[in-house]
Formats: structure tokens, C-alpha cells, sequence
């Protein structure tokens, strides 16, 4: 197969995809010349440009140029016109989720947060504690972040954070040192079929941890319960009770944002107050602080982080307010999430709820 390693110029084809717009950024800061092309502009293709990465709109043979390798989403079919050109002139292909987990084997510490719901929110919260003095982080997300002005943060080349999808399995081509795993859910059931299926292929994402790498679960979620205690290696376990990570004097304010105590095997962290409503918000925040603990990280810089934390775009955020009624936009694709986004609703002073529902996957 081929690498990326040898490679100089790289043309990444639907650049402005969440995933592929931060993995350009990445490339580049790695020391790689960098290009690409999509059909449409968006923040994130405005961004790169904002950042000086050539981007056309519009696909077509000739924007290859004299590009060494070629990068594509998966959403670009093999008839793709640069697609074409590229087998035509013998430049080498990959598939994106290849391309970032051959990026992964450069990092010294690679953190993959998993989960069928609450990566991206998690991985936000990661990034905004790197920004507010936790470990430099390199941080990849699949969601337009505003205080990154896009999805990507640059740091260091010693630690790279990244969401890690479980759709067609692309997280198994990372190499974790750290593997969270948020919950397991029958999503995706076009490719899976089945949820057992789903199961194997999360079980085999934590055995790509190496001897001395670390496992974090949410053991609230019955199916993560059981890939923790099957798996023998380092592992640190979050829920709201029985487990390592547990929160304690947890209330909601007016606006239904919870704080609470941090709570490690019975010894008090700190206070994490968060500024997001909704009570799934409690388990990613949990998340975020074990993984940033794991890495060296101050519990007071934790704490400034989670707090300073605002949604990422599309999750639970705030559009407006209109003749008295509030907007909200909510990526949620799925029964648990639309559920968390209804509990997010329902601790917000209201009088009634509508929920408009548009079915945008196979889920």
C-alpha cells in the first residue's frame, strides 16, 4: 500500500470536508505542500484559504497539477474526474481515514475518542483545555469549532487527539495509545447490520492499544461495560456512578448547565461548572477530564477549560430568538441523541417544545 511518508505535494480531493479540511491543515503543519479541491465553498474552504492552502472549486482533471499523491474522502466515487486523472497518470491514491491513520504513527501519544455519540463534543472540550494551558495537543475534530475558527488545532508533534469514527471501521486504521470510548449504539446499520457487529468492531479499536497504552470507558453504557472488564491492560473507567470518575454534588442552573464535584476513587478533584446545558453534558466533560488528567494536565486547568467551553456548531447551539421563542440546531441523527437534546431543551425555562426532525442518515 502506499504511504504518505516520501511524499511532497499532496491534492486532497472534497478538502472541505470537516474531516479533510483539518487533515490538510495537519499535513501542511507536518511540512507537506499542500492542495485540493471541492465542489462548493464553505467556512472551512474559506478558512483554508484564510490560512494560504490553495483550494478550487469545482473538480476537474487538470486541478491535480503536479501533485505526488492523492488524498479523497469517502464520499468521492472512483469516476470522480481527479480521481480519474490521478489513475491515469499513475499518481498514488488514498482513502482519508488511511491517510490520517498513517499521519497517527508519527505522534508519540495518539489519543482516539470513540463513541457513537458525544466525539466531536469531547474532543472540543480537549482542544479548548489545550488553548486554556493543558498539554499542546494537535487535535483533529469533525465539526466547525469557533474558537478554532474550523476543526483543527496545531500543536505539538508529540501529541495528537483525534475523533476516532467507527463508520466503515476508518478508526481501525489509527494507532491509539489512548482509546476512549464514550458508548457503543446500533448506528450505522447500513454497513454493520447488525449491533454485534458494531461491538467486534469497537473491540478490536482497543486492541490496537499497545502494551502500556490506556483504555477509558464510560461504564455507564453496558456494552463499553463489558469491553472494560474483558480487556486486561491499563484502564480507567467515568460514569456517573461505580466508576473510577464519578461526579457529586452535580445541580443545574437556571439555564440548565450542570456543575459538580470531579470525583476520582472517592478523592475530590475540583468543581467543574460548564456553561452547555443538558446531562449528557456531565459524561462528556468527565471524558474530557480523565483524558486530559491521563496526559499531565492540572485539574485547574481543566476547570478554566471546561468552563470556557462553548457547543461546537450543530450541537445543541443557539440560532436565535424570535417573538419570544428560542432556536436551537442539533446535529442529532439518532434516538440517543435526540433524546439528549430533548433532556438539553427541557432544563431550558420554557413553556412548551417543538421539535422539528429531519431524517438525514440511515440511522
Amino acid at each position: 500500500m502506499t504511504h504518505i511518508e516520501g511524499h511532497k505535494k499532496i491534492h486532497l480531493i472534497g478538502i472541505g470536508g470537516c474531516s479533510m479540511n483539518g487533515l490538510a491543515q495537519i499535513l501542511r503543519a507536518r511540512g507537506y505542500q499542500v492542495q485540493g479541491s471541492d465542489s462548493t465553498t464553505s467556512p472551512f474552504t474559506e478558512r483554508l484559504g484564510e490560512l494560504g492552502i490553495p483550494v478550487a472549486i469545482g473538480q476537474k482533471a487538470e486541478n491535480i497539477g503536479d501533485a505526488d499523491l492523492v488524498v479523497y474522502s469517502a464520499a468521492i466515487k472512483p469516476d470522480n474526474p481527479e480521481r480519474a486523472e490521478a489513475r491515469r497518470r499513475g499518481i498514488p491514491e488514498l482513502e482519508r481515514s488511511v491517510a490520517l491513520g498513517q499521519l497517527t504513527e508519527g505522534y508519540k501519544e495518539v489519543v482516539g475518542i470513540a463513541g457513537c455519540h458525544g466525539k466531536t463534543t469531547i474532543t472540543s472540550m480537549l482542544a479548548m483545555i489545550s488553548e486554556k494551558g493543558g498539554a499542546n495537543a494537535t487535535v483533529h475534530i469533525g465539526g466547525f469549532v469557533d474558537f478554532l475558527h474550523g476543526g483543527t488545532r496545531i500543536g505539538s508533534h508529540d501529541l495528537f487527539i483525534t475523533e476516532a469514527c467507527e463508520y466503515v471501521e476508518s478508526f481501525l486504521t489509527l494507532r491509539p495509545t489512548v482509546a476512549l470510548i464514550n458508548n457503543i449504539d446500533n448506528d450505522h446499520l447500513d454497513y454493520y447490520k447488525n449491533m454485534d457487529n458494531i461491538v467486534a468492531a469497537f473491540r478490536r479499536f482497543i486492541g490496537l492499544l499497545p502494551e502500556n497504552g490506556v483504555f477509558i470507558g464510560c461504564t455507564d453504557d453496558s456494552r463499553v461495560k463489558r469491553l472494560f472488564d474483558d480487556f486486561r491492560g491499563n484502564k480507567i473507567s467515568y460514569g456517573m456512578k461505580d466508576a473510577d470518575y464519578t461526579p457529586a454534588n452535580l445541580v443545574y442552573d437556571g439555564n440548565g448547565c450542570p456543575s459538580f464535584d470531579l470525583m476520582f476513587r472517592g478523592e475530590n478533584m475540583g468543581r467543574i461548572t460548564l456553561h452547555i446545558p443538558g446531562s449528557h453534558t456531565v459524561i462528556d466533560s468527565m471524558a474530557a477530564a480523565a483524558v486530559s488528567l491521563y496526559l499531565g494536565a492540572e485539574m485547574h486547568t481543566v476547570c478554566s477549560g471546561l468552563a470556557a467551553f462553548r457547543n461546537t456548531q450543530r450541537r445543541f447551539e443557539f440560532y436565535g430568538e424570535r417573538d419570544g421563542i428560542k432556536i436551537y440546531h442539533d446535529y442529532a441523527h439518532h434516538p440517543a441523541e435526540a433524546a439528549a437534546a430533548l433532556d438539553a431543551a427541557s432544563r431550558i425555562p420554557h413553556r412548551n417544545i417543538y421539535c422539528v426532525f429531519q431524517c438525514n442518515s440511515y440511522t
